[in-house]
Parts: structure tokens; C-alpha cells; sequence
């Protein structure tokens, strides 16, 4: 890719980009939130058209229109944004748009081999028969790599891949890579997670602000200049030194079960205090924080805020208990896609700026301004669509929004998901902000430096069950993993 232009009205998104990636290369692209490198991406995909520049595939110019003829070309692109549809099976998401016929009937048999033999090269354990959108975001993540997999690509671009995966399965996403990269196919690896980026890639590029900062061997560079180059500044600690202050029980839950989900969660958090909760994904970490939070039913067990018992049945319920949840998935749980950024932020506190019914709309602008500075929001305007903003910065909404309302006990399900080094620290620190005021953070993580670096006491949790705590002093990645996989 050569010299590419690209602006959204006044918004020039990419400034003269060179890319290039050889055969059999595993070439990292590496950027903040909002540096271009999805749309960079969904223009050599023909999902979007470039202002200017050139494409070029062994040597020859080449334009697609769009994504199915980039495909049927040989390049494929597994975005980060999971793109299943909710109500066909994971069948039909795999083979939708090339289902295998003969004389005009669906081969369901064939497609099922082929479907199985992928899912077992991956260790898939998901059945073809069951509804997309009843899996896990995990396992929907899974089923767009199998699909991508299944194409005779000889470009695949992954976009944050390993995300919502757990351990064992990104495990099996680098061996595939590893075979890939064998038969010559070529992998465009954008992701914020450095381990990965030092353990698998040959390349790395970097940009910055819709530009091309540099292109380096992997051989030939550290972690420091990477994200020195990311963000045009150093960063010396990937975590912020937390020296909390922790009050009495702000939190309590006992007994809590739900019949295929989880048993027996007993736990507490103090005011000032992160949690961390580690384990593999499909343990129930999510489906406990959804229960505490009133968003789905739990069978027995009880909550205690400040000591008192309280009922919670659904998440108003449990916002005026000044309780926050930012969810997993942004985008159909966190936010109104099509929704300003101003609306979404200012929507759990509008009763804030309202007076017989009528909004204060300085005051509400007041109110956005300052959670969009202080989070770094990168936005154009407050009232931009927030479904336009990278997946970084619909996160830092998200939080905004939890934020504004004054929340004392706040959950944050995979808080960093999708979120460049840069803006994770900015998060972080954010989260030892809100503990000096007092807030208890809960923050469920599938990041083991993540889980390490910022919780004072750890809960594991293995097939619904709490297997384990560790203090901050005690944790390591071995006794963590030890206990997610059924250990003692």
C-alpha cells in the first residue's frame, strides 16, 4: 500500500501511509486508538476507498470494491467487531454466502465435515446446531476465525484476535498462525497486547495520528521504543503504583448460585479496593457480575451494601444502590450506537440536569466536556455518532458514563479489551483515581499482567465455583492459572 489518503468530511483519518508485507510474514500493526489502522485495513478490503494511493498484490495494482471480492481474491479480514448474525446457527454463520449445493439443495452433511475438522484443528467445543448469538463473545470470536480459516486465503488480517479469548484458545490461534505463515499465507496482526506482538510477528509497524511512524524488525526492537513510537512520549510503568486505602465492606455477596452458571460465590470488596476476577473464559465470571448487577436472575444467595441487605432485580435496582457495570460487549450492552457521544454519556444522569422536566443543556454540555477531557475521549465533536469512534474510545464512553453518575461500586467486565497501551494506562489510572475517592472496583480480566498489575486481592474462579484468593503479595501467573484450571 502506497501513499494512502483517506478522510471522512473534514476528519482526515490516514496522511500518505506506506504498508507492505511479504509472503509468509507475520506483520504487526501497531497504533493507538484512532491512529487509522482498521481503516488502513478496511481499505485494502474495498470496505472503504481511498482519497489517494496505490495497492499493490505480487506486483500487480489492485482495487477491490468490497469485502466479498477482496475474499474471493484470497485476502480475508476477522475484524474485531464480531460480525455473527445472532439468530442462524453457527452452522449457517460459517458457510453464510458460500453454502456448498448441488441441484439446487444444501449439502448440510458436507458442510458439517468441514465445519467439524476446522473446529478440531482449533479445539472448538461448540455445537453447529446452536444459535450464534446464545454463544459467549469468546466463542463468537472463535467462530469468525474459523470461518476466516476456512477461505484459501493468502492474506488474513486479524484485528485484535486474541481479545476475548482465553489462554488455551489464543494458545491454538499462534499454532495455526505458525502453520499459516509454513504455507506462505501472510497475517496482518494489529493488537495492544506486546507479549503477543514480541512472540509471534517478524514486523512491526507503527502509526500515529493517520501516519506511518516506522517499520521494524521484531529481532531489532523492545517493548519501550514500540510504545514510545505508539505515542509519541515514554512510558515508563505499564501500571501505575496503586498505595490503596481500603475502608470497611462496601460489598457482599453470599451464597449466590445459579443453576447452570455458577454455585456458591461468596465474596466481599471494601471501599477504596480493586478485585480482580481471573479465570478461563465460560467459568462464570461474567454471568456472577450480570447476576449482582440485576441483568439476569440468580436462583438464591443475598447482597449487602454498607452492611444492610438489599434486593436487586434488575440493573435500575442496582444503579440506585450506586452500583456501575461498564459490560464486556460495548456494543449492544454499553451503548446507543447511534447515539451521540453527548447522549450516551449524560443518559444515566440526566435527571441530574433536569428541572420540571426540561433538560439544562449547558449544564448537561458542561457535564460531557469534562468526562470527554478526562478520559481523553478522542472525538471531533460531543455530538458525533458514538457508533463512529474506535473500539478504544467507545470503551472510555462507556466508563465515562459510569463515572458521571458518582458510582461507589463499580464492575468493569474486561475494562482494557481492544484498548491501545497508551489509553490502558490512562485507564488505569483513572481506576486508582476513583479507589482514592473511595469507589470499590470489581475488574474482570482475561489479562494475567492486567489481573497482577492492578487488583489488591485476586478471586479465581473454575467452572462457577470460587477455586481460590490470592493478596497482591501471593499472586503469581503460575498460581492464578493453577487455580483457573481446577488446581490447588
Amino acid at each position: 500500500m502506497e501513499g494512502i489518503y483517506k478522510s471522512f468530511g473534514t476528519n482526515q483519518v490516514l496522511e500518505g501511509v506506506n504498508f507492505e508485507i511479504l509472503g509468509g510474514e507475520v506483520h504487526a500493526l501497531m497504533g493507538e486508538n484512532g491512529a487509522g489502522k482498521s481503516t488502513l485495513m478496511n481499505i485494502l478490503t474495498g470496505l472503504h476507498f481511498s482519497n489517494q494511493g496505490t495497492i499493490l498484490i505480487d506486483g500487480e495494482e489492485k482495487k477491490f470494491s468490497n469485502p466479498k471480492e477482496a475474499e474471493e481474491f484470497g485476502v480475508t479480514f476477522i475484524h474485531q467487531e464480531i460480525n455473527t448474525w445472532p439468530d442462524m446457527t453457527v452452522l449457517d454463520n460459517l458457510f453464510i454466502g458460500k453454502e456448498l449445493s448441488a441441484y439446487g439443495l444444501v449439502k448440510t452433511k458436507d458442510m458439517k465435515r468441514l465445519a467439524k475438522a476446522q473446529f478440531d484443528k482449533l479445539d472448538i467445543s461448540i455445537p453447529l446446531e446452536k444459535e450464534a448469538g446464545l454463544c459467549s463473545v469468546g466463542q463468537q470470536q472463535m467462530i469468525e476465525i474459523a470461518k476466516a480459516l476456512m477461505t484459501d486465503a493468502k492474506i488474513i488480517i486479524m484485528d485484535e484476535p486474541t481479545a476475548a479469548l482465553t489462554e488455551k484458545e489464543s494458545e491454538k490461534l499462534f499454532e495455526i498462525i505458525a502453520s499459516l505463515k509454513v504455507n506462505g499465507v501472510s497475517v496482518v496482526y494489529i493488537s495492544h497486547r506486546m507479549e503477543e506482538i514480541f512472540r509471534i510477528c517478524d514486523r512491526v509497524t507503527v502509526m500515529r495520528d493517520g501516519k506511518c511512524v516506522d517499520t521494524m524488525q521484531i529481532s531489532e526492537t523492545c517493548f519501550e521504543e514500540v510504545v514510545r513510537k505508539m505515542v509519541g512520549r515514554e512510558l515508563k510503568d505499564r501500571f501505575p503504583p496503586r498505595q490503596p486505602e481500603v475502608g470497611s465492606v462496601a460489598l457482599e455477596v453470599k451464597d449466590f448460585s445459579r443453576k447452570g452458571a455458577f454455585m456458591d460465590i461468596n465474596f466481599s470488596i471494601k471501599t477504596g479496593e480493586i478485585v480482580g476476577f481471573s479465570g478461563l473464559m465460560g467459568a462464570g465470571r461474567t454471568e456472577i457480575m450480570r447476576a449482582i448487577f440485576g441483568i439476569d436472575a440468580k436462583d438464591s444467595g443475598e447482597i449487602l451494601i454498607n452492611g444492610e441487605q438489599v434486593w436487586i432485580n434488575n440493573p435500575s435496582q442496582a444503579v440506585k444502590q450506586g452500583m456501575g457495570f461498564v459490560t464486556e460487549d460495548r456494543k449492544t450492552e454499553g451503548l446507543i450506537l447511534d447515539f451521540s457521544v453527548r447522549e450516551n454519556i449524560s443518559l444515566p444522569s440526566l435527571f441530574s440536569f433536569t428541572s420540571k422536566g426540561i433538560i439544562n443543556n449547558t449544564n448537561e454540555k458542561e457535564f460531557v466536556d469534562l468526562l470527554i477531557k478526562r478520559l481523553t475521549v478522542k472525538t471531533e465533536t460531543r455530538e458525533i455518532n458514538a457508533g463512529s469512534l474506535s473500539g478504544g474510545n467507545q470503551r472510555k464512553v462507556v466508563i465515562a458514563k459510569w463515572i458521571g453518575l458518582s458510582t461507589q461500586i463499580l464492575i468493569l467486565d474486561e475494562p482494557t479489551r481492544g484498548v491501545d497501551v497508551g489509553a490502558k494506562r490512562e485507564i488505569y489510572q483513572l481506576m486508582n483515581e476513583l479507589t482514592q475517592r473511595g469507589v470499590a472496583i470489581i475488574m474482570v480480566s482475561s489479562e494475567l499482567p492486567e489481573i497482577l498489575g492492578m487488583s489488591d486481592r485476586i478471586v479465581v474462579v473454575h467452572e462457577g465455583k470460587i477455586s481460590g484468593e490470592l493478596t497482591r503479595k501471593e499472586a503469581t501467573q503460575e498460581k492464578i492459572m493453577t487455580l483457573a484450571t481446577g488446581g490447588q
